[in-house]
């Protein structure tokens, strides 16, 4: 699905990151990612390698102008050119309502999840425009649409993300690039499931049921897997899209629907 493209993934963590990763390359991107922590980008180099892929780890914040333009510099010095950008990286302010989340932390999770993708778009589309094509791709969520208490913060950064990935598409489609989101819901992964663990503790119960209540308000019946939402992100890097631009997918196994 992704033959001769160079994806470059910001947030590469062990959860959705790595699985975007691995999985990009399995689907025949050589693969650029980003993340704070070196820890998981050496894995996931040692993962795409013994699968027969190609993809180099650079340790970068994304909030820091000269790490994103070594990144960028690095990428393009390794392959080429850069056709794919996901922004994943994120950062959570906290659990707690919106008036009681401190100014700082709301800061850093803007400084994160919008300015960081913007960082980012700003050294990686010239490279796209260079190449004729282009499809970065941003990590929503389900929070924007559907309010959760205590993901106030979170939901506030990820939304002002929505609003660039449009204006973005608008004013890059001319020059042959793409721009969506890819809003994702519950994820069965690293994060969830000490979700799980936390809220069984605190409860009394078993995490098995705090699983099963949350499956329950998802059509599908299930928490879907990080791996499996990966396949959302890689189809809209991909081709198969190429008409797609300016959208939001949603990817929650349906708890969410929009009109």
């Amino acid at each position: 699905m992704l033959d001769g493209e160079v994806v470059l993934i910001s947030g590469v963590g062990p959860g959705l990151g790595a699985k975007l990763a691995t999985r990009a390359a399995a689907e025949g991107a050589k693969v650029v990612a980003a993340a704070r922590s070196g820890d998981v980008l050496d894995q996931v180099e040692r993962d795409v390698a013994q699968a027969g892929g190609e993809a180099i780890g650079v340790p970068c914040d994304v909030r820091r102008a000269e790490d994103v333009s070594r990144l960028v510099g690095t990428a393009v010095e390794r392959f080429g050119t850069i056709t794919g950008l996901v922004n994943s990286a994120y950062g959570h302010p906290g659990f707690a309502d919106l008036l009681d989340t401190p100014d700082k932390q709301l800061q850093r999770s803007m400084d994160i999840i919008l300015f960081g993708a913007l960082n980012l778009a700003r050294e990686v589309v010239p490279h796209m425009r260079e190449a004729g094509r282009g499809s970065i791709v941003n990590v929503g969520t389900m929070a924007t649409r559907k309010p959760v208490r205590g993901e106030a913060g979170y939901a506030i950064a990820k939304a002002a993300m929505s609003a660039a990935t449009r204006s973005l598409a608008l004013e890059l489609g001319e020059s042959g690039i793409r721009v969506n989101q890819a809003a994702l819901g519950w994820m069965d992964g690293p994060g969830v499931r000490y979700y799980l663990q936390m809220t069984a503790e605190e409860r009394g119960v078993d995490e098995q049921q705090v699983y099963d209540e949350i499956a329950g308000r998802i059509p599908l019946d299930r928490i879907p897997t990080d791996e499996a939402c990966a396949g959302s992100v890689l189809f809209l890097l991909s081709r198969y899209a190429s008409e797609i631009t300016g959208a939001t997918l949603d990817t929650n196994g349906g708890e969410y629907m929009p009109a």
